[in-house]
C-alpha cells in the first residue's frame, strides 16, 4: 500500500506539481582552496573547556554563508567540527536557495560546510526560480545536505512552487534539478496527517499560468422579415386592346 502511494505521488508531482523546466543538474560545490571566513561582533573563548562563543556571526565560504546573532563551537577548527547557531539563522545556499530558522546545527568535514540541521516553528527554505516564480517550503526541522544538494523536511513538512502544494510527514527537495519526492508513512489512514496531500492549481494547456476566461463573442443574426409591412406589390398588367369591329 505505501509503495503504491509513493507511487502514485511521485508520477503527480512529476507531471503536475513542478513542470520540466529544463534545469541541468549544477556539478557539486567545489570548495577546494576556498577560505572558510569568520566574522562576528564579539568572541569569548573558555581556556580550560576550548569553547568558543561568537555575538552576531557570519561564516561564510564562497556562496555559502552561515549568520545568527549567536555561535556555539569547541574550537576554531573547520576540518571536522559541529557548530552551533542560535537567533535569526539564515543560510544563504546554491542555486538563490536560503534557510531561516532560530536553530541550527553546521557541520565542517574537510575544510567546508557538509550540511546544516535548522529547526524552528517552523523552519522556512525558499528559493529563487528560473521561471521567476519561488518555491517555498517550510517544517519543524529541514536537513541541507550540501553533497546531495537536498533539503530533507520533516514534521509538518510543506512544500509550494507558488501555485501548487504538497504537504506530508517527510518531504526530499533536491534544489539543482528542481524535483521533489514525498513519503507517507505506511499504512497511514486516509485523510491522517501521516499521508501525502497535493493541491494543483488549474493550468492551461502548455503553460505555467491559469488559463484565463475568454469573453463570448455575440453571434450575429439574419434580420427577420417584419410581418407588419407588406411586401412590393407586383406590376399592374397592361390593358388589352378593344377589337376593333
Amino acid at each position: 500500500m505505501a509503495r503504491t502511494c509513493r507511487k502514485h505521488a511521485a508520477l503527480l508531482l512529476a507531471g503536475a506539481l513542478l513542470p520540466a523546466l529544463g534545469v541541468r543538474a549544477d556539478a557539486i560545490p567545489d570548495f577546494s582552496g576556498l577560505p572558510v571566513s569568520l566574522d562576528a561582533a564579539s568572541s569569548e573563548i573558555d581556556a580550560k573547556t576550548n569553547a568558543l562563543v561568537f555575538r552576531n556571526v557570519v561564516i561564510s565560504q564562497g556562496g555559502m554563508r552561515v549568520q545568527a546573532e549567536h555561535a556555539h563551537a569547541t574550537g576554531l577548527n573547520f576540518a571536522n567540527s559541529r557548530w552551533d547557531f542560535e537567533g535569526n539563522v539564515r543560510i544563504d545556499a546554491e542555486q538563490h536557495g536560503n534557510l531561516r530558522s532560530d536553530q541550527a546545527v553546521v557541520e565542517f568535514k574537510d575544510n567546508h560546510i557538509a550540511r546544516a540541521t535548522i529547526t524552528g516553528k517552523p523552519a522556512e527554505f525558499e528559493q529563487k526560480r528560473a521561471n521567476d516564480q519561488v518555491a517555498r517550503g517550510h517544517a519543524d526541522e529541514i536537513l541541507y545536505d550540501v553533497n546531495d544538494g537536498t533539503v530533507k523536511l520533516t514534521e509538518d513538512a510543506w512544500l509550494s512552487d507558488g501555485q501548487n502544494e504538497i504537504s506530508g510527514p517527510l518531504l526530499v527537495y533536491n534544489i539543482r534539478e528542481q524535483h521533489i519526492q514525498a513519503v507517507a508513512a505506511p499504512n497511514a489512514p486516509v485523510g491522517s496527517e501521516q499521508r501525502v496531500h497535493i493541491s494543483i492549481a488549474p493550468h492551461a494547456a502548455g503553460t505555467g499560468k491559469p488559463e484565463p476566461a475568454k469573453p463570448e463573442t455575440p453571434k450575429a443574426e439574419a434580420p427577420k422579415p417584419d410581418a407588419a409591412k407588406p411586401g412590393p406589390k407586383p406590376p399592374a398588367a397592361a390593358p388589352e386592346s378593344a377589337p376593333k369591329s
